[in-house]
């Protein structure tokens, strides 16, 4: 029988990112509890690093629940300071709702990452203009392919007329 309750303390990270100003550790915890439809994860985040880049989701709304360490929270065209025990929504949208996690501080940032989970995903990257779109629906070969946003074509390009 599968365990739903996992202590923090017992985390494994498997999702190791050192690429420069993106670097931090993450550790799965949704599927070691049984959800379903909600990802869960532990982030940790060096000071001065970010997660990842300036985003926003179409398909998956993000809760972050900061455990540990100070840091700020770009939000659209805002920025807010982020401190223990501060919980952040981000819904689903688009350069408004975009966002990122920085740690300002001089200590490890550690936070709680909470997700709906959508088969098909589309994120926007305003600093970038990117666009990715994702498909992970079970039983499936997965698609993730990232591209620049002003890389598009017509409706019919390359068909046969």
């Amino acid at each position: 029988m599968l365990k739903p309750v996992l202590n923090l303390k017992e985390v494994e990270f498997d999702d190791i990112e050192a690429n420069g100003l993106y670097t931090s550790r993450r550790a799965s915890i949704a599927t070691r509890i049984g959800a379903r439809d909600l990802g869960y994860n532990l982030t940790e985040l060096p000071p001065g690093k970010m997660q990842c880049p300036f985003h926003s989701h179409h398909a998956e709304e993000e809760m972050f629940f900061i455990l540990e360490g100070d840091g700020e929270l770009r939000f659209g065209e805002a920025r807010f300071p982020i401190h223990p025990h501060d919980v952040i929504a981000c819904p689903t949208g688009g350069a408004e709702v975009a966002h990122q996690i920085i740690n300002t501080g001089t200590v490890m940032m550690r936070y709680l990452a909470v997700s709906t989970v959508a088969d098909v995903e589309i994120c926007e990257y305003p600093d970038s203009r990117k666009v990715m779109v994702a498909s992970s629906k079970p039983d499936e070969r997965p698609l993730r392919k990232i591209l620049r946003a002003e890389c598009t074509v017509d409706y019919y390009d390359g068909e046969e007329h």
